[in-house]
């Protein structure tokens, strides 16, 4: 997962005689995307068709989706440009440009710790970000690498106007559903087209990936562009005993928890189950992951290695006396850090995060009271989701038209309103402002039937009217954001400029300690800014035995049972007789990848599309902690099943002639609707 300009071309030419050069690196960059809400995508036609996976646009298909017309259930497919429909809430990046800042942040922050680091930190970060972000079109962030070892400014190109083109059915790109999540072999078509709009129009693009016309083969070379999430390879032992023993245990239970809630939630009724359906996948999705997390932390010979690799570091650093003075500390102020954190860990997740009242209806109105403040102040001085070049994002997620539910969101509300009282006890002063001598059930009533959040018009009016028409307002969610939130961010603001500051101050120091034993050599964790990494269509063994790197399209109808979650849609039934049972229908490679890849192309040394990523096998979870290359695994959808799919199973041509043009030519459509 290298980042664009630090790619090791000289080592891929070593290893497969191909040297990308600065042109072709360029091409591909251009050519990726990222869904600012958590995945990745590609661009694959001239005229802003982007290519991600079904379960990075499920929340625009639910969205979209009514009682009457579940496109969850049926697929979508818009036969022209006017049937193309809005996501809601959607934005997509195009990384531009990358430019080196560590100079600058560095001598923002010399000789700084606790709380004046951290100040001094965010303030310039806040101050490239809005020098950068010339327009609402163009967004910018200040990246950390290296645990702060290195600063990059990321300039993107942002589309806010975001149609659904395609999307199959959910029981063909989820087959196999949980059972099969995270494994291999798979069976699944996990692929959605969407298009970005500029003026009422498909954007004209000037980089975009064709298609490849033979496909990946096995032992080809291959390369994923996307945006992985998130990575804790680097973290000290202090850190990954801390996220092992308390942190993963307790996401755990939080997420086995939700997951049961959702699941008596959906027995209500249909409507129940569509509207909590997309809740449920991201909550088992999850567990899966923590779980996976947890298995590779608790791996005694995998945790033996992590501390290996620390007394390693530490003995190169303490062997240079100067060294040793620069960065010999680092780790033991870490490791104090992580104490602290310890300690605030439930009044950070319930008084800062405000985790009881992680609700969407709560949140707009938190985010309109604090914008309603925040935007009096200096730039520099706000909280980081409140500077310049973050506002357009927000104004967008404030004014989404997002369809909420009533019975959904209070059943949301009393669940984590009553977590909220069991992790701070029923005597806590927070609780006690919260609930008063309400239970959460009925608090949660109350809140949902008395506001007003669920119009976008509504919420848009009060961000026009500011500050004067916020605290003019009665609406109850409103009201319950004001009374709180002085005590969010005070637990908030001990917590930043406490452990968090000592950890980022410290961890910076690790990261340049690491440059100084090892060079540039490795590549930086995750960050979820655009990433390449390299490597081949492979198998591998498991449990002694073989596991082939393709599965093909037959095998999906032996896969069957009639019976979800190894139902196949009526579709596909009926186009059985059409479909080359011999077509590879899913992949893996060795390319190194983690949750936020969902969704990136993997293109060959040609920069053509021979799959779509979708997961990574069981062995992969532990890819947040380290990679192991004989044994991790990134899995695609083939390129060649996406086509055999859009032509024998849903006739999409339209959107066949834009990834192939002159294959299925099209007679004229008419213009999309103004608007």
């Amino acid at each position: 997962m290298w980042t664009y300009n630090n790619f090791p071309s000289q080592q891929v030419k070593q290893k497969y005689g191909f040297e990308p050069t600065q042109q072709w690196l360029d091409n591909v960059r251009l050519s990726s995307a990222r869904l600012a809400g958590g995945c990745s995508a590609s661009f694959v036609s001239e005229n802003g068709l982007v290519m991600t996976n079904h379960h990075c646009a499920r929340g625009c298909v639910e969205q979209l989706s009514t009682a009457k017309q579940n496109y969850l259930d049926n697929g979508f497919y818009a036969k022209t440009e006017g049937e193309e429909r809005q996501c809601p809430a959607m934005e997509l990046n195009r990384l531009e440009k990358i430019t080196d800042v560590t100079d600058r942040m560095d001598k923002a922050t010399q000789g700084q710790s606790g709380a004046a680091y951290a100040t001094a930190l965010k303030a310039e970060m806040a101050k490239i970000e809005k020098e950068c972000a010339t327009s609402d079109d163009v967004r910018c962030d200040v990246v950390t690498l290296y645990q702060g070892g290195r600063y990059n400014l990321y300039q993107y190109r942002r589309f806010q106007d975001v149609r659904l083109v395609f999307a199959p059915e959910h029981a063909i790109a989820f087959f196999g559903g949980d059972p099969d999540n995270f494994e291999f072999p798979r069976y699944d078509l996990d692929v959605s087209f969407l298009r970005v709009y500029q003026n009422g129009k498909p954007a004209k693009i000037d980089h975009y990936f064709k298609w490849s016309k033979a496909g990946a083969k096995d032992g080809e070379l291959t390369f994923v562009s996307g945006h992985p999430g998130s990575t804790s390879r680097n973290l000290t032992v202090a850190q990954l005993a801390y996220t092992r023993d308390v942190l993963l245990p307790k996401g755990m239970e939080r997420l086995g928890e939700m997951r049961g809630m959702l699941t008596e939630y959906m027995k209500r009724g249909p409507e129940q189950k569509r509207t909590a359906s997309n809740l449920l996948f991201g909550t088992e999705n999850s567990l899966k992951v923590y779980i996976g997390r947890q298995e590779a932390l608790t791996d005694s010979d995998f945790f033996a290695k992590k501390v290996k690799e620390e007394n390693d570091l530490r003995a190169k650093i303490n062997a240079d006396p100067k060294l040793k003075e620069q960065f010999g500390g680092a780790w033991d102020q870490i490791a104090q850090a992580v104490k602290q954190a310890k300690n605030m860990r439930v009044e950070v997740s319930q008084i800062a995060m405000l985790q009881g009242l992680n609700e969407p209806l709560f949140q707009n109105a938190l985010r309109l009271v604090r914008y309603a403040d925040e935007l009096a102040k200096p730039n520099e001085q706000r909280l980081r989701e409140y500077v310049d070049s973050n506002v357009p994002a927000l104004k967008a997620q404030i004014g989404s038209a997002a369809p909420l539910y009533p019975e959904l969101e209070i059943a949301r509300l009393t669940h984590s309103l009553t977590k909220m009282r069991e992790d701070l006890g029923p005597n806590h002063p927070f609780v006690k402002k919260v609930l008063g001598n309400e239970s959460p059930a009925a608090l949660a009533t109350r809140l949902v039937k008395g506001t007003r959040m669920f119009d976008p018009k509504v919420r848009l009016a009060l961000l026009k009217g500011g500050k004067a028409a916020v605290d003019a307002s009665h609406d109850s969610m409103i009201e319950l954001a004001k009374r709180l939130d002085a005590d969010s961010r005070q637990v908030r603001k001990a917590y930043e400029e406490g452990p968090e500051a000592t950890l980022d101050k410290a961890s910076e120091l690790i990261g340049k300690a690491k440059f100084a034993a090892y060079g540039t050599g490795i590549y930086p964790d995750a960050t979820f800014t655009l990433r390449l990494s390299y490597g081949s269509v492979k198998g591998y063994q498991e449990n002694g035995k073989r596991v082939q790197p393709f599965t093909y399209m037959g095998g999906t109808y032996d896969h069957a049972t009639g019976e979800d979650p190894f139902k196949l849609p009526p579709s596909w039934l009926r186009a059985r007789g059409k479909i080359n049972a011999q077509t590879p229908m899913n992949f893996v490679t060795t390319n190194d990848i983690i949750g936020g890849n969902s969704g990136s192309p993997m293109v060959n040394k040609d920069a053509e599309i021979v799959g779509l990523i979708f997961d990574g096998n069981i062995q992969s979870l532990g890819g947040d902690y380290g990679y192991d290359e004989s044994v991790n695994r990134a899995v695609a959808v083939h390129s060649d099943a996406l086509i055999e799919a859009l032509d024998k199973v849903y006739g999409a041509k339209r959107v066949l002639e834009e990834l192939r043009p002159g294959s299925t030519p099209q007679a004229p459509v008419k213009a999309p609707t103004p608007g």
